[in-house]
């Protein structure tokens, strides 16, 4: 069906042609046909397939042609900062030429101006749940005037734990039968069915599912690789391809950073992004990277859902994402309305894990390979130490140092069910972890400094064992000790002077000689004195039977 074909206002129309939208889409197609006349959706199609020109189109058409929906407003919510500003966009160049004020709302920027938008009585209001609810309860924006409503990325919303407060705006515009309502979402989970039976009035459900989940025009391949190794894998993939555009990947905002200042080394212009930028910044980089002035992105999942960048030629996945369907709406960024596209993905022993799940998750094996050394190229970084520029809010390490709690859940269930010799046993805390000197490797993400050196630099120094444990029996190595051999050592060393009393005073001894509290502990001592044999010897024992239980566990 074309657009042209649709009796749609003259103003609408022409702007969808300046647009240039020509054919209708299938999920375009399907609701058009039914929205017109009031009819609540509940929408479930992949990315890429044109969701927001159809519900912008239909609010557009009944604003203009509807006079019971004179003075009415629209508002529109998404999960993230990038796709309010995108979807705004895309409603001032389809309402080019309708008298329509469109604005955006959302945090990490002031209220002024988002407060003046409000006074001018903006009609269509696009925003996230924060900031929205945020205005509605200091009483700048009213929502009882509200005759569409429309959830954009719903499943996203509720992955970023937005379902409360899209429980408490939805309670704050008018109820379901006076208002129009729209939920759009690649997947339909029970979270967005829950949402939708509850809050709409009869909805039609649409499901636009492609045979595969995956967009068969992108070509995909997979790389295993060493973490040491995977800057230099991706250095000899951008040289191999040499691609117009670029996003790579990572699963955290710290290696988005590192991976990007890395590439600058080695003299490869990149641009990096994460939800901890400041609002302009990121304006500025979606832009720079959407206009061609940005040629590479690194970029955690924030860029995964929603943004449409114009003709983007390559996705690389630098790291494995823990979420299956992530690894589908990253990869389509790219191969965009009909085009075509590429996804390469560096799979290391760290990440690996998560493969298969992605490949139930899209009902297909990537094709894989291994990265030769031909494909790997010299790393200038390597041996560097990468300073990041976001910090903690303490002021200490940087964020995404730790394990997020999926992050943490997903390698407790690893190694209990991963093959013996691939478990993980260190077992400390993640902030000694992030300073050991062999890398700035985090949970689930890469090695930062490539090659031999690691990111703790040239000088790094191995660091040395705890005083408070004995590592050695005789200048030998305890570890290359057998059980009995190590347990003749500890009997040696520790069991004559539990066996002759040779314990520490305890602490009332010093209080005793000193006066303090001399009475109670001198009391103490001539019950343990007059105590049987028996008794002092079977406590002795105890102690010495806690001394070898804990040099068991050594």
């Amino acid at each position: 069906m074309q657009f042209t074909e649709l009796n749609l206002h003259p103003g609408l129309q022409r702007g969808i042609g300046e647009a240039g939208y020509i054919t209708c889409m299938p999920v375009q197609e399907q609701v058009l046909t039914n929205a017109f006349g009031g009819q609540d959706l509940y929408v479930q199609s992949q990315t890429g397939t044109g969701k927001t020109a159809a519900f912008l189109i239909v609010i557009f058409q009944r604003l203009l042609t509807e006079s019971i929906l004179n003075g009415k407003k629209a508002i529109i919510m998404v999960p993230t900062r990038e796709l309010a500003v995108q979807v705004e966009e895309e409603a001032k160049a389809l309402g080019k030429y309708l008298p329509f004020r469109i604005g955006s709302f959302y945090g990490g920027v002031g209220y002024g101006e988002q407060e003046r938008l409000l006074r001018n009585q903006v009609q269509i209001l696009v925003g996230t749940p924060g900031r929205v609810l945020d205005l509605n309860s200091s009483g700048k924006m009213h929502l009882m005037d509200i005759a569409f409503l429309v959830l954009d990325e719903a499943d996203r919303m509720f992955d970023m734990g937005f379902y409360p407060d899209l429980r408490k705006l939805i309670k704050a515009v008018p109820p379901a039968d006076r208002r129009q309502t729209m939920l759009f979402s690649a997947t339909l989970n029970n979270w967005v069915k829950n949402l939708a039976w509850e809050y709409t009035k009869n909805p039609r459900e649409i499901e636009i599912a492609p045979e595969q989940v995956t967009v068969e025009e992108i070509d995909q391949i997979l790389y295993h690789v060493s973490s040491e190794n995977k800057i230099r894998l991706l250095l000899g993939i951008l040289e191999r391809e040499n691609p117009e555009s670029a996003i790579i990947f990572c699963n955290t905002k710290r290696y988005a950073e590192i991976v990007a200042k890395r590439l600058r080394i080695n003299g490869i212009a990149c641009e990096f992004i994460m939800g901890d930028l400041p609002q302009s910044k990121r304006l500025q980089i979606i832009e720079g990277i959407k206009g061609g002035d940005i040629r590479f992105l690194a970029a955690t999942d924030v860029a995964a859902r929603g943004l449409d960048i114009e003709a983007l030629a390559l996705v690389v996945n630098f790291d494995l994402p823990v979420e299956s369907e992530n690894y589908v709406h990253r990869i389509g960024r790219t191969a965009r309305a009909g085009k075509s596209g590429k996804a390469i993905t560096l799979a290391s022993e760290q990440d690996v894990y998560e493969l298969p799940g992605i490949e139930r998750y899209i009902g297909k094996k990537i094709p894989s390979e291994i990265a030769g050394e031909e494909l790997l190229r010299p790393d200038k970084s390597a041996g560097m130490r990468i300073r990041t520029d976001f910090l903690s809010r303490d002021g200490g390490r940087p964020f995404e140092g730790r394990p997020t709690m999926r992050e943490a859940k997903g390698r407790r269930e690893r190694n209990r069910e991963g093959p013996a010799g691939s478990r993980l046993r260190d077992k400390r805390p993640a902030a000694r972890r992030e300073r050991r000197p062999s890398g700035e490797r985090a949970p689930g993400g890469p090695p930062p400094a490539c090659g031999s050196g690691g990111s703790g630099g040239g000088n790094a120094k191995p660091k040395a064992p705890p005083r408070h444990i004995d590592r050695t029996a005789g200048g030998q190595d305890l570890a290359k000790l057998s059980f009995e051999e190590r347990m003749a050592y500890y009997k040696q060393k520790y069991v004559p002077k539990a066996a002759a009393g040779a314990v520490s005073p305890p602490r009332s001894e010093g209080r005793r000689r000193g006066g303090k509290g001399g009475g109670a502990a001198a009391s103490a001592e001539a019950r343990r004195e007059a105590a049987p044999p028996e008794a002092r010897q079977a406590r002795k024992q105890g102690v010495l039977g806690k001394l070898l239980s804990l040099f068991k566990k050594d």
